[in-house]
């Protein structure tokens, strides 16, 4: 430790005082960064031993600051201003009068220790230093500076003048009173900053690439190509950019030391590396900024993808099926509806089949409404609605299915309810007809099985709600005819949904991927580490999730959430994967979500 002498921090001045702010690193996170500072006013000190990184770092500053007065978002006036808060230099000397120091250098511990080293050097007593780390100690790098209690993280999130989140890391050495003044000028620079402690990844990266390092896996096992995992989850989730096409744009290297920090710690398999993340990385295929990573792109650092040696060769949908006119739907529920509403739609002539006349009546009428509001917002015409709804008829029984091409069903998630409905639509459909469950989580070869016909038995995963979701997970088992594959492919096409394929294992690909990331959301919870707000602002304000993760799970259900969990957990028996136990307990105790008014939060009862 330093000699030097350290103010009184009960006494600071107002945290609106750091106004002058120094930038270590101008990449494209620094640069960023810069941008934000000085549109908020704040004078900015941009340091670089590349003096060709601090010159792009100028140029990028002019040319968004010049797109912003053409879009009449500041004067030219404003725009000066701007310009003039910025300068740039080579040496560490220049943060001497800076109130507060970011550095945003590359993600090395010991290139940040002798940044840090170099800045207890020249900068004053009361001086903030901040890392931009997500992977790295924050404590570790506190406890190797002169001024431990003056030394926190503050991570923006990429493009930093675009996203609003920034997490706010303190280290146990540091000081209330800095933590108060950088969440202060987090606030005062438009951002939603929110308070967390030191652990690699933090909450929104924490949470992110565990993710990340998942459909890395799954993509070098090969149960399904890149196009599919990303569209799985860009469709299934609603997420801006699927997993693979981010580790290209985050870059496959940093994602690997983030992960290599993270299982450092938890020690838990989902946070090992996937070997594909070291191979490319050691291969210098990093991503976009190299113009070839998990995709290949027409440059270094463009988002242009264009084709390769993996790239899916366009195919006609329709070789090789077989001919479907009419289609039977069997339930009665929400999903049961919502498929038949998507068929009709389509032209198809369908059959909706449940337990009773009644029920399949009572679906039909839930269509009818459904198709009524959108003629109401103008997405449909009335006679297109009336055809649709012509299209449909009612059954009481299965054996209304005698005579359809494809027969969908989407009762309970229960294997013997399943094997028994397959057994009967065995005996009553024709031969020939592919037999489709919209099962999420068990096993289809299980129902396939269940006929004297397993390879006419596939997987059609629908999502919720089925006329407004686009994807399609199409399931093969190891039984399931190529034409039957191909028939349901077509099928897809015609109804305007977007088929991925996939084997025949817990999770497909969209749960697979999604309910263990929900899952490490409810450690964090059970662990202290953050507040369900915090952690949902983090995932939609960091990550551009729609949902923050217990939203989500409120929304579909504790006991569903359990159930994919527990089936995800048995099959692929990793440890990582146990359910939590605060998700196991609000089960036992009936808090389920939305549906029972209490879940991870509470809700007003209709």
């Amino acid at each position: 430790m330093g000699t030097q002498s350290t103010p009184d921090l009960s006494t600071e001045a107002s945290p609106l005082s750091l106004s002058t702010v120094a930038v270590v690193g101008l990449g494209t996170m620094g640069t960023g960064i810069a941008e934000v500072l000085t549109r908020a006013g704040r004078e900015v000190i941009g340091i670089d031993t590349d003096e060709a990184a601090a010159r792009h770092a100028v140029t990028a500053l002019e040319t968004t600051t010049a797109r912003a007065v053409q879009r009449e978002r500041i004067t030219e006036r404003e725009r000066q201003d701007i310009l003039a808060r910025f300068r740039t230099f080579t040496d560490l000397q220049a943060a001497a009068d800076a109130d507060l120091v970011i550095e945003v250098v590359p993600e090395d511990y010991e290139l940040k220790r002798q940044v840090f080293a170099g800045l207890d050097a020249v900068v004053r007593p009361d001086t903030i230093l901040a890392t931009g780390t997500n992977a790295l100690s924050v404590t570790r790098l506190a406890a190797d500076s002169q001024r431990p209690e003056r030394v926190l993280g503050v991570h923006f999130f990429n493009p930093a003048p675009a996203m609003k989140l920034v997490e706010v890391v303190s280290s146990v050495l540091t000081a209330p009173a800095a933590v108060a003044a950088v969440t202060e000028l987090a606030h005062a620079l438009g951002k939603d900053p929110i308070a967390v402690g030191d652990r690699p990844g933090f909450v929104a990266d924490g949470l992110l690439f565990g993710y990340l390092n998942q459909a890395a896996a799954m993509y070098e096992s090969k149960y399904a190509t890149r196009e599919d995992i990303d569209a799985a989850m860009r469709l299934g989730c609603g997420l801006p950019m699927g997993p693979l096409a981010l580790l290209d744009l985050i870059g496959v290297d940093t994602a690997r030391t983030v992960l290599e920090a993270m299982y450092a710690e938890s020690q838990d398999r989902l946070h090992a590396p996937a070997p594909i993340l070291g191979q490319l990385a050691e291969a210098g295929l990093t991503g976009r900024k190299a113009g070839r990573g998990f995709y290949t792109y027409d440059a270094p650092g463009s988002a242009t993808v264009v084709p390769d040696a993996e790239s899916p060769a366009a195919a006609d949908e329709l070789a090789g099926g077989r001919s479907v006119t009419g289609v039977g739907v069997a339930g009665s529920g929400t999903m049961a509806s919502g498929i038949a509403e998507v068929f009709a739609k389509a032209g198809y002539k369908v059959v909706l089949a449940a337990r009773s006349l009644e029920k399949a009546e009572k679906a039909k009428a839930r269509i009818a409404k459904s198709l009524g509001r959108s003629v109401d917002k103008g997405r449909m015409s009335a006679e297109a609605r009336d055809t649709a709804l012509a299209a449909i008829t009612p059954a009481g029984s299965l054996d209304a299915f005698a005579d359809v091409d494809l027969a969908v069903e989407a009762v309970a998630e229960d294997l013997a309810v399943k094997q028994e409905l397959f057994k009967t639509l065995d005996k009553v459909c024709k031969p020939g007809a592919v037999l489709a469950t919209t099962t999420s989580s068990l096993p289809v070869v299980a129902c396939a099985r269940a006929t004297s016909r397993p390879e006419d038995v596939i997987g059609m995963h629908f999502f919720n709600p089925a006329p407004a979701m686009k994807l399609v997970e199409v399931v093969r088992t190891v039984l399931t005819a190529d034409d039957v594959h191909a028939t349901v492919r077509a099928v897809c096409a015609k109804v305007r949904k977007h088929p991925v394929d996939c084997g025949d294992r817990a999770g497909f690909i969209v749960n697979a991927l999604l309910f263990p990331y929900l899952n490490n959301a409810i450690k964090m919870v059970e662990e202290h580490y953050a507040s369900l707000d915090d952690i949902d602002a983090a995932m939609k304000l960091g990550g551009g999730y729609p949902m923050g993760p217990f939203e989500l799970l409120d929304v579909v259900g504790l006991d569903v959430s359990l159930a994919i969990e527990k089936v995800l957990h048995a099959e692929f028996r990793d440890p990582g994967l146990a359910p939590a136990p605060l998700l196991e307990h609000l089960v036992a105790a009936g808090c389920l979500g939305r549906k029972t008014g209490r879940g991870f939060r509470e809700y007003a009862r209709r």
